[in-house]
């Protein structure tokens, strides 16, 4: 018994040791920009960007080979931040505020095809071939990929209600108002000389 135990032992440390020498040995070295961008971004990996996740599209963006802009979930947030990290400038005024939205499925409408189970990224749609599907409401990021595939229109996309536990105070324009304050100030101090 303690001979099975010993080779079991020796077995488990050589494997072991082969493990983390070759776990050295073939380490990819990651890029420090790449992961703090891929931090910033929603990591819903929903795909709209036009990448297969957050870390592809990070990577993208730290070549410079994608703009800022990228991100139709993360809105204007996710790109003045990035904007700010990688120093780039960007313009965002024709780019309009998004709504935050999740899919609905018309229970009437719907026929089981299964399409929007296959495009759904997160996994929020539960149903079965033949059967109504209905959409997991916590998990849905609002992509509208289930929308675009539905052959009867049975999904719909519906704002997310503003509650006491979702709600926020919206920052105010500074813009206007920043440059007015200074100069107040300014006329404060002068006649205050």
């Amino acid at each position: 018994m303690l001979i099975d135990v010993g080779s079991l032992t020796a077995i488990g440390l050589g494997l072991g040791g082969m493990l983390g020498f070759a776990a050295r040995l073939l380490a990819v070295k990651e890029d420090p920009l790449e992961v703090e961008l891929q931090a910033m971004l929603p990591g819903s990996q929903c795909g709209q960007c036009g990448y297969v996740g957050c870390a592809q599209a990070a990577a993208a963006l730290a070549r410079g080979e994608a703009p800022v802009t990228l991100c139709p979930p993360g809105g204007k947030a996710t790109a003045e931040a990035l904007a700010k990290r990688l120093g780039v400038t960007v313009d965002l005024s024709h780019q309009a505020q998004r709504v935050p939205v999740y899919a609905q499925i018309d229970e009437e409408l719907c026929i089981g095809c299964t399409r929007c189970l296959k495009d759904c990224t997160v996994d929020a749609i539960v149903g079965a071939n033949k059967l109504m599907h209905t959409v997991i409401t916590e998990v849905c990021h609002g992509c509208a990929k289930c929308a675009q595939v539905c052959p009867t229109d049975a999904v719909r996309l519906i704002e997310v209600p503003v509650t006491l536990s979702g709600w926020y105070w919206p920052k105010p324009d500074l813009g206007a108002q920043g440059s007015g304050r200074r100069e107040s100030s300014k006329r404060g101090e002068a006649a205050l000389a």
